[in-house]
């Protein structure tokens, strides 16, 4: 089950809170309809729960925080928008993928592809999907796991009326199951359909927290829609008809040619036209949405208001001395539970217009039933009415927080215990139907000792006796993926990108070779790397680069890993496992790309330029070298700055800027050099190691000390180094 106390978003300047102090519970084995239009707080109440934003308050998920949870995605599956997925990667292939993330095994994708029907679309890019499809791909990622709790927004959003009874059919389905299920929507026939227990929310405050009969008892009333080119006369025929008949029947005038009938039926209504030669152009049966506040009052009771306006077009003489107190109806109704003739004192067959303020049902003797939070006046005595005297003015509102008791020796007053004087710094909170305000319904909380003062007859309280504020939310990133290794080799071959760029560097390195062998006074080693003079580096370095940097770059665009944490996590395990993704396939790219540039030079010019040269051990060792160093370089970036530009700007910044930079830093004024240190290093370290080994030293020293190697290095040094930093930096602020 889910309980939220205190939800209350971080304020804005000029605006109100989007969420204030909102506090519900949704049970387990049943749906819960979050309801309120759009801008009423429902997604900001959801990324509180989920600690996706800042703001104040606690969320339990079957007893615990979700920062407690070891593993989120196994208790909770959260769907927030649309599935954020490369458009090109496959459906069953993201699934795979996201599997590898939550640490299930890969079969798990098969089954809830067949459990949401998308079996005969496994292998369509998600690109290409419908927006009913889509739907169906986000809850089964949501499925994925198994959660118990399924928290997703607005569903049904853009969705036919076949799809959206099956998607509500696959909740109710989890529900039964023993799952909590909680959705937002805006429309309260959805949620009246759908859920079991409604939750409303207005302007980021709850109104109402209601089983679903008493929501559509007190939230929603039946009518009949009618259109007829004669609307007035029917009305009055209708009308005219349940005051013979003696029958509760509301006719309401909303404009046109529309009625709408409350507590008729379409049969009835359709006699009524045939008998007096009517035409009718529409007559169906609909659910009138009262409000938004219905519903909202204590106990379950309607909102009411008084309105003394003289009688409405359509009543007769008799009754237009019974006009003032009249039921509202149409999108405009609040509260309005049933109509009755001995409530409204209208009678049956009551005709009105669509905005008139209305009266709701009276109380047990007979006087109108005031609205919640409005001033109450105080009942007069017979004595003081026979007097003439004025009845009592309407007293103030009660702050909501408990006065304290009043103290043995001091006397109370006729009207009751004093009341405390509100202080600038205490806010009254309003309860509401639904409000979790009991001492059971906040675990963990405690009150603060009240110290007051007397000042005269009225206690006033100090800044002690305030109640406790919820504890602050803090954001935190998305846990890192259980199978790091495996879902980044899903990750990577699951788009055809790098297959595309690879074949894109092999073409040109391959023309680059033929046209530098053609032109001459290249050396034969560069001429198999098909790295000009000219050029900073080659197209394979720059092709790992790029490679690199959509490993990362790609992450941050369609974060599939974190769709419902906010942004992709920067942690160690997750890049280590893109480092040695990067290092494979930078390996076999500077594989290939010698391959393929010996064979081409040996087709066109022979076999003189495509013999294997003789220090072919230190060469391939910085070609190696270059090349993965390229492509870690275009991780790192890409993961510290969230895009793959940055990544493959950071691979041609280490050429272009770096090196001169470390040109210009040897090259300044200096007393003494270092001139023989590679010499003296060598003679120092290379005769120690055993069985040859100071030759792959030497070779790894070779490439250090080359321009573009020792600036590849630095360039390495520092990214990995503002990486740590960042890591280390959220994962303790």
């Amino acid at each position: 089950m889910i309980q939220a106390f205190g939800l209350t978003s971080n304020p804005r300047k000029g605006l109100p809170l989007a969420a204030d102090d909102v506090s519900f519970e949704a049970r387990a084995g049943r749906v819960t309809a979050l309801l309120g239009a759009p801008g009423a707080g429902k997604t900001t109440v959801l990324r509180l729960m989920l600690e996706l934003q800042q703001g104040r308050g606690i969320t339990y998920f079957r007893g615990r925080p979700l920062h407690r949870i070891a593993h989120p995605s196994r208790e909770v599956g959260v769907l927030l928008g649309d599935v954020p997925g490369h458009p090109a990667r496959t459906v069953r292939g993201h699934l795979r993928m996201l599997c590898a993330a939550a640490g299930v095994p890969a079969r798990r994708a098969d089954e809830v592809l067949e459990a949401v029907g998308l079996v005969s679309l496994r292998d369509e890019r998600l690109g290409t999907l419908s927006r009913g499809m889509d739907r169906r791909l986000g809850l089964a990622c949501v499925l994925l796991a198994d959660p118990h709790t399924l928290v997703l927004d607005d569903p049904a959003d853009g969705l036919s009326v076949r799809e959206s009874h099956w998607l509500h059919g696959m909740l109710r389905a989890h529900a039964a199951q023993g799952g909590t299920v909680l959705f937002t929507t805006d429309d309260p026939k959805e949620a009246a359909r759908t859920a079991d227990c409604v939750v409303t929310l207005e302007q980021g405050r709850l109104v109402a927290d209601q089983d679903v009969a008493e929501f559509s008892r007190t939230r929603l009333r039946p009518r009949v829609a009618v259109r007829s080119p004669h609307a007035a006369r029917l009305a009055v025929l209708v009308a005219k008809q349940a005051r013979t008949a003696r029958r509760s029947v509301e006719v309401v005038r909303e404009g046109g040619n529309r009625l709408s009938v409350y507590g008729g039926t379409c049969a009835e209504i359709g006699e009524t036209a045939f008998r007096h030669g009517i035409v009718v152009h529409q007559l169906a049966d609909e659910i009138g949405d009262m409000g938004p506040g219905a519903g909202a009052t204590q106990a379950g009771e309607p909102q009411i208001s008084r309105d003394p306006a003289p009688g409405t077009a359509g009543q007769t003489a008799g009754d237009s001395h019974r006009a003032a107190d009249t039921v509202r109806t149409s999108d405009d109704m609040l509260g309005h539970v049933g109509f009755e003739p001995e409530c409204a004192g209208s009678g049956p067959g009551h005709v009105t217009d669509a905005h008139r303020t209305t009266v709701a049902p009276q109380t047990a003797n007979g006087e109108p039933r005031p609205s919640l939070g409005a001033p109450q006046p105080a009942p007069a005595t017979a004595e003081a009415l026979a007097a003439g005297a004025e009845p009592r003015p309407p007293a103030e509102p009660r702050p909501a927080v408990d006065a304290p008791e009043p103290v043995a020796d001091e006397p109370l007053s006729p009207d009751g215990p004093a009341q405390p004087a509100a202080t600038p710094h205490e806010r009254p909170v309003v309860p509401s139907a639904g409000h979790l305000s009991s001492a059971e319904s906040r675990p963990e909380e405690t009150t603060a000792p009240l110290a007051s003062h007397r000042a005269g007859a009225r206690t006033v309280r100090t800044l002690d006796a305030l109640p406790p504020l919820p504890p602050p939310i803090s954001v935190r990133p998305a846990p890192s993926p259980l199978r790091p290794l495996r879902y980044e080799i899903r990750r990577a071959a699951g788009i055809g990108t790098g297959f595309l760029t690879g074949a894109a560097v092999l073409a040109v390195s391959a023309v680059t070779a033929v046209v530098l062998a053609r032109i001459g006074h290249t050396p034969q080693p560069r001429l198999l790397a098909a790295w000009p003079q000219e050029l900073p580096l080659p197209p394979a370095a720059l092709g790992a680069g790029l490679l690199g940097a959509l490993a990362f770059g790609d992450e941050f665009r369609h974060p599939a890993l974190a769709a419902d944490r906010g942004t992709v996590p920067r942690r160690l395990g997750l890049l280590a496992a893109k480092l040695l993704v990067a290092t494979a396939t930078a390996l076999v790219l500077a594989a290939l790309t010698v391959g393929c540039d010996a064979e081409v030079l040996y087709l066109v010019y022979g076999r003189e330029l495509a013999q294997v040269p003789a220090d072919w051990l230190s060469m391939s060792a910085g070609w190696i070298g270059l090349v993965v160093g390229c492509a870690w370089a275009g991780v790192l970036a890409a993961g510290v700055f969230r895009s793959t530009t940055a990544g493959l700007a950071a691979v041609a910044a280490v050429p272009v800027l770096v090196v001169p930079a470390v040109h210009k830093v040897l090259e300044g004024p200096s007393v003494r050099t270092a001139a023989g240190l590679p010499m003296r290093l060598r003679e120092a370290l290379l005769p120690r190691w055993p069985f040859g080994g100071e030759r792959y030293l030497e070779a790894a020293l070779s490439v250090i000390s080359q321009p573009v190697g020792g600036a590849l290095t630095l360039s390495l040094t520092a990214l990995l180094c503002a990486y740590l930093l960042t890591a280390l930096r959220s994962r303790f602020r």
